[in-house]
């Protein structure tokens, strides 16, 4: 079956614009010729992706998620043409990274990297949605989990250290023992691999049967959280770098155990190793992972 690119294109500005008469105005045609892309693309489909009302179209739901599944490709579609135009001279890096790592660490570093090499632009989508190289536009993920993806290239980031953490308004650093923790709501990152009863059970403490909890299911919210002074978390030093050095928290336990976990790894395919923005982005990474 040929694919009916005009008739994408098409129905993609009037799903954006909302309007069939902006739609062929954007596109330098006639409304008529914009209504009969759209029907051909229906019928090619066997469904009905817009509906008139009033003066407007509203998208059905196969519409809705059609639009929402070939918007990206058509904006990467528009950017490849403009790029081979010679609109633009950069090239586009696309990193996919967890939403904690992304905010936490890679945000507040990312301009050194953009810095040193001007001809660069970078996509960082954050997510914890493992990529489909195979259908995605990715050039590297970092992504969170055990480090076991067969066929690609994995490397760990770094091994992260654990440990307690909170306000200085709500406990002084090293003023608490293990069992002390009890006292305060404790934050819990449901995703995370160090989990609070793991930690305990390492303290040697037997954890109370109803303790005060709260519950996130992204860390960076639990990091937040505990700036507050909403309870205690129990985070890797890595992600909350710029809160320890900024005494927005601290670790309150003395001679907390040990939990030394990579959670955090670099993941691409291996003939994507071979693309020059990618070694860069790579080289850059290390780097900045050595130093921290």
């Amino acid at each position: 079956m040929q694919l009916p690119v005009r008739a994408i294109w098409v129905f993609h500005a009037a799903a954006r614009a909302g309007s069939v008469s902006r739609a062929a105005e954007e596109l330098g045609v006639t409304p008529s010729a914009v209504t009969q892309q759209i029907q051909a693309l229906e019928v090619q489909l066997g469904v009905t992706l817009l509906t008139k009302m009033g003066r407007r179209v509203v998208l059905t739901e196969a519409g809705e998620r059609y639009f929402a599944t070939i918007t990206d490709e058509i904006e990467r579609i528009g950017e490849a043409t403009s790029t081979i135009r010679g609109y633009r001279s950069v090239t586009t890096l696309t990193i996919r990274a967890t939403p904690t790592l992304s905010n936490k660490w890679l945000l507040p570093r990312l301009a050194s990297f953009l810095d040193r090499n001007p001809e660069l632009e970078i996509r960082l989508d954050g997510t914890n949605e493992p990529t489909d190289f195979n259908r995605e536009l990715v050039d590297l993920e970092i992504r969170h989990g055990d480090g076991r993806w067969p066929g690609l290239f994995v490397e760990g980031m770094a091994e992260e250290t654990f440990v307690p953490a909170c306000s200085p308004a709500l406990a002084a650093a090293a003023s608490l023992h293990p069992e002390d923790l009890m006292q305060f709501r404790l934050i819990h990152s449901v995703k995370s691999q160090a989990q609070w009863p793991a930690w305990f059970k390492l303290a040697g403490i037997q954890p109370v049967q109803r303790w005060r909890r709260v519950l996130f299911d992204r860390s960076h919210m639990a990091i937040d959280a505990a700036s507050d002074g909403m309870g205690v978390a129990l985070e890797s030093t890595m992600m909350m770098e710029r809160e320890l050095r900024g005494g927005r928290l601290v670790c309150p336990v003395v001679e907390p155990p040990s939990v030394r976990i990579i959670t955090q790894w670099i993941v691409c395919p291996r003939d994507h190793l071979r693309q020059k923005k990618v070694r860069l982005f790579l080289d850059w990474l290390r780097a900045e992972r050595d130093e921290s």
